[in-house]
């Protein structure tokens, strides 16, 4: 089967998270391995003794610090107990973070290489986040796209603007809208945004110790990398790799600096589009199966609902998705203890 993998971003290790990467396989383990040396050769808490705390803590486990290479950590090591003699992987793509994570599981950038990258943007927000990012939903109550929600973010970020503060879209989900702010910018749009209920969740929601990525505030993030990080042996990818503007890398003939620049660069700096990259990701594969990588399945509710939009697998109604997932699964997320059984290599 053909097998499209999407890396899930930061926010993905949480509380029903905590001891992920403990008594995993030798491959995955090699991958946690891997992280773990770099922390320990530049005096950082191991990812290990972090995933073992007794209680997940949010001052610890969210911290840019952390929080990015646990997850990366934990994407890899799921991708590496992938069944690859049932599942060929056709192409990559990733939300936010997840683009670090999708560089290596492409092979556009070696592992070690990929390590480098995430934890040193993620130590660069140790001494504080640079901004705020504030979540809003873009579906009604039916889970149908609603151009007024839409509307109310651009409404909101103008508002902000015209006081003098920041703001601007950070990341769409298609479902959800992430949005880059500083303090009073975040402020203006928490009171010009629509109080929404969503299931269990309300909106608009600051999310906890997020720099604002994916704005204009981390140019100074974007200048100090592309010099630390000038090193890095960025390459062609082995399979199709998707960004965060719907572009596509493709194996042999990438250009490896167009890699570095946008990483280093666009990637960090301007709005993030992870609709419109899984999108072209299923139309330019054309997968059997959409895979998503742990930790937990944050992506899991935004990517169903871009299946049904796009009408993918003849699937235009929740009800359809579900008799088919019941059967010849279009999505199958690691994060679900039955759908994982299903990934894995048999045992």
């Amino acid at each position: 089967m053909r097998a499209l993998v999407v890396c899930p971003g930061r926010g993905s290790y949480g509380r029903g998270t905590l001891g992920i990467l403990q008594d995993r396989s030798p491959e995955a383990a090699a991958v946690i391995d891997a992280c773990d040396g770099w922390r320990q050769d530049h005096g950082r808490t191991l990812l290990r003794h972090l995933d073992a705390e007794p209680a997940f803590r949010g001052s610890l486990h969210v911290a840019g610090q952390h929080a990015s290479l646990l997850t990366f950590a934990a994407s890899l090591a799921d991708l590496a107990e992938l069944d690859r003699e049932r599942l060929e992987v056709v192409g990559v793509v990733g939300n936010s973070l997840g683009w670090y994570t999708a560089l290596a599981a492409a092979g556009a950038l070696p592992l070690e290489d990929a390590v480098e990258l995430v934890d040193t943007m993620g130590h660069y927000q140790a001494d504080g986040a640079l901004g705020v990012q504030v979540m809003t939903a873009l579906v009604g109550g039916d889970g149908q796209p609603d151009p007024e929600l839409r509307q109310a973010v651009d409404d909101a970020i103008a508002a902000a603007r015209l006081v003098g503060a920041g703001a601007w879209w950070s990341i769409d989900l298609g479902s959800h809208a992430v949005i880059g702010a500083d303090s009073e910018g975040a402020r203006v749009l928490e009171e010009r945004l629509p109080k929404l209920t969503r299931g269990e969740r309300t909106f608009p929601v600051r999310l906890p110790l997020h720099s604002a990525f994916h704005t204009p505030l981390l140019e100074p993030t974007s200048a100090r990398a592309r010099e630390d990080l000038a090193h890095l042996g960025f390459r062609a990818p082995d399979v199709p790799l998707i960004d965060g503007r719907g572009m596509v890398f493709r194996p042999r003939w990438a250009d490896p600096e167009a890699l570095r620049d946008y990483t280093l660069g666009h990637q960090v700096t301007r709005p993030f589009d992870f609709h419109r990259a899984l999108v072209t990701a299923l139309h330019h594969t054309g997968p059997d199966v959409i895979v998503l990588l742990g930790p937990g399945n944050s992506l899991g509710g935004p990517s169903s609902r871009i299946l049904l939009w796009e009408g993918w697998g003849g699937c235009r109604t929740r009800e359809q998705l579900d008799a088919r997932q019941a059967t010849d699964p279009l999505l199958l997320s690691f994060g679900v203890s039955l759908q994982r059984q299903r990934l894995v290599r048999p045992t």
